[in-house]
């Protein structure tokens, strides 16, 4: 799981653009999953990289939430029956099954954002690209997109996250890359991108609540063990500054 980060204009579109082949780089080499992109369609790249855009109504525009599901699996040139039961399978993993026939256009901003992902995981990519899903979620919606992401990492996907919400990036990301100016300027775990004050000022980002208290009481000359900035809850961090058993999110 890995999230990338930055201001606006920083290059962090464009990047998973590249991948998923919607740009084509002006030098380099792409490998997905060890293929060369540069002479490959953005259909042919399709089976390997799943894109989620950050509006969702750019990406779904069935008339019903299961035609939404089944769309890209028709594509895939699928029997009918494993369409049928991966419509199935989604619809229920992602809690969809009582939406399956509800028109998309007529469900909340999150919902939406729900489908745009489980239609694009139908499709089973190796590698989800999400561009800022947390965008218009509260907070069980984000919990629930965690979720999911957990589980689809479990399963062995790739998820590259871009996102300004620095909160869900340090709860739910193991890799932070960090972009300024289309450059990569950190790239490390999310304790200890957020602790480099001078990146996150390079980059212009704030880091989240918990990071910046550990960061001033280290100011201080207060010793505090790096178990605090895997903690996302104040208790936690009190714990872990008292030298507790360390605390996971």
């Amino acid at each position: 799981r890995v999230a990338i980060i930055g201001q606006n204009g920083a290059g962090k579109s464009t990047t998973v653009k590249i991948i998923d082949n919607i740009y084509k780089p002006t030098s380099g080499t792409i490998l997905v999953d060890g293929i060369d992109t540069k002479d490959k369609t953005t259909a042919e790249i399709a089976p390997h990289v799943g894109y989620v855009f950050q509006n969702p109504n750019y990406q779904i525009f069935c008339a019903s939430v299961r035609d939404e599901i089944k769309y890209g699996l028709k594509n895939l040139k699928l029997p009918e029956n494993e369409i049928k039961t991966r419509t199935k399978e989604i619809l229920a993993q992602f809690g969809l099954t009582s939406v399956a026939k509800t028109q998309p256009v007529s469900l909340s901003g999150g919902t939406k954002k729900v489908v745009a992902l489980a239609s694009v995981c139908a499709m089973d990519p190796s590698i989800l690209l999400l561009d800022e899903p947390t965008t218009g979620q509260d907070q069980p919606g984000k919990q629930r997109l965690g979720q999911l992401m957990l589980s689809l990492s479990a399963s062995g996907k790739t998820i590259i996250v871009i996102s300004h919400d620095m909160n869900f990036v340090a709860r739910y990301a193991q890799r932070v890359i960090v972009m300024a100016e289309g450059r990569v300027i950190g790239d490390d775990t999310p304790a200890r991108i957020f602790s480099n004050e001078s990146v996150m000022k390079q980059a212009h980002v704030q880091p989240p609540q918990v990071y910046a208290v550990v960061n001033e009481l280290r100011r201080e000359g207060q010793s505090i063990p790096e178990e605090a900035y895997t903690c996302s809850q104040a208790a936690g961090l009190v714990a872990a500054m008292k030298g507790a058993v360390p605390c996971r999110v």
